[in-house]
């Protein structure tokens, strides 16, 4: 029987911390959007979506291996995204959230789940990747700059499939009214600033994430008055992933990342 590989510790500062949020959510984000390679609606988006998977994994390889280096005991990417618990991953909710399965579109679920994510995430981390053009840490203001332009694409596609859907047909228009109002109770969490935040702000390594909210509102109303959808009413709820404390989901998102590393420790293809 396998060896089962043991959990790693973090000593999780607030520059840790702020690191692995940003991380953790490119991570995962990857993650759920990989689950449609092979069920894009048709070819060409089948291998869009690959191609954003893709970039999203280059940015979060980078940004894990920064946060290892700004933790101190010596942990590498792999370490970081393989061998943690679910309590010390920091992403957004809204990214574990699994695409609604409907029986007229399986395994995937419904693409215009993958549509009305991948829109909100671009929108934010634009403006994040913009606040950290300026930080004090030259390696993640670096990340930053090459990942702009990555996200930046990201947010075009998004719209277009939003614009296109939105003012589509009457099926189309519905489940995309139908994807908001499912992602948007965990938009909030996006602009929660807490003390991870403030500290960022006074050292100088990025923004925080209040100050994200008005840009990126006006930019999702822009693209949703073009495609004839609502804008969603605020609620009360927060989720808390970037706590560490996350959905429902979450366990078993991790469970497929992270079964072949946990089963034979320090694998190599």
């Amino acid at each position: 029987m396998a060896a089962v590989a043991d959990s790693i510790r973090l000593r999780v500062t607030p520059p840790v911390q702020y690191v692995l949020r940003l991380a953790d959510t490119c991570l995962v984000h990857a993650q759920r959007q990989a689950e449609w390679c092979g069920h894009g609606p048709v070819l060409e988006e089948d291998i869009a979506l690959t191609n954003l998977t893709l970039d999203c994994i280059g940015q979060a390889r980078a940004l894990l291996t920064h946060a290892g280096r700004l933790e101190g005991q010596g942990y590498d990417e792999d370490q970081l995204a393989f061998l943690r618990e679910e309590r010390q991953f920091y992403n957004l909710t809204l990214v574990e959230q699994p695409s609604r399965q409907s029986s007229a579109h399986t395994p995937g679920g419904d693409f215009a789940d993958v549509v009305v994510r991948n829109l909100l995430l671009s929108g934010w981390l634009m403006g994040l990747w913009d606040g950290l053009l300026a930080s004090t840490d030259a390696q993640l203001a670096a990340i930053a700059a090459k990942s702009m332009k990555e996200t930046r694409y990201h947010r075009q596609h998004a719209g277009d499939w939003a614009v296109r859907l939105g003012d589509g047909t009457d099926e189309s228009s519905a489940r995309m009214r139908a994807a908001l109002q499912r992602a948007w109770p965990y938009t909030a969490e996006m602009f929660a600033a807490d003390a991870v935040d403030e500290a960022a702000v006074a050292s100088g390594l990025g923004p925080s994430r209040g100050s994200l909210r008005e840009a990126w509102q006006a930019g999702i109303a822009g693209v949703l008055h073009e495609a004839h959808l609502p804008m969603p009413e605020t609620t009360p709820f927060v989720s808390t992933g970037t706590q560490g404390v996350h959905s429902e989901h979450m366990g078993f998102v991790l469970a497929e990342m992270q079964s072949l590393q946990r089963q034979f420790p320090g694998g190599r293809w």
